[in-house]
């Protein structure tokens, strides 16, 4: 058996949190934003597909965001994919305290549930189960709609940067 070689330069052992914010700073990530009725909503970037059948996506929100208490409450969401040339979306839904919706051009589907205008794909689905896992909300929801034009590059983060993928 051979052992691996590698050029890895080991870094000073960190805490938990800051180990994991730092490995995980190198992984790049689509960025969304989820909206629920309200109108609340936020950028995440923890956004992924579960199962195709039956078709559920999940997502995670901070326990002490301000539109948890919203997503608890809601029985829908969406989910936007933003374009490259949507940073200041992204900006926006994930400033606290500020109207998040302000200058957002949107409208609420038959459900209540807020689609912003101009993203390059949006799904809707209905809430399946909310749990709490350490300090966030492990959202799983069942995709029931769709849209948009799905032809853009998308926005993805990496390193704290948000930028177009080329």
């Amino acid at each position: 058996m051979t052992a691996l070689t590698t050029n890895a330069t080991h870094a000073p052992a960190l805490s938990g949190a800051d180990m994991l914010r730092r490995t995980l700073r190198r992984l790049a990530s689509g960025v969304t934003v989820i909206t629920v009725p309200g109108p609340a909503g936020f950028t995440a970037t923890s956004f992924t597909s579960v199962s195709v059948n039956p078709p559920l996506v999940s997502f995670y929100v901070s326990t002490t965001a301000s539109s948890a208490p919203a997503v608890r409450a809601s029985a829908h969401f969406a989910a936007h994919i933003l374009t490259g040339d949507q940073s200041d979306v992204a900006e926006r839904f994930a400033r606290s305290g500020v109207d998040r919706f302000a200058g957002a051009t949107w409208e609420p589907d038959r459900r209540g549930v807020p689609l912003l205008d101009g993203v390059d794909a949006w799904l809707v689905a209905r809430t399946h189960e909310i749990r709490p896992i350490g300090d966030h909300l492990l959202v799983v929801g069942e995709v029931i709609d769709n849209g948009g034009p799905a032809n853009a590059s998308p926005l993805i983060h990496h390193a704290g940067a948000l930028t177009p993928l080329h």
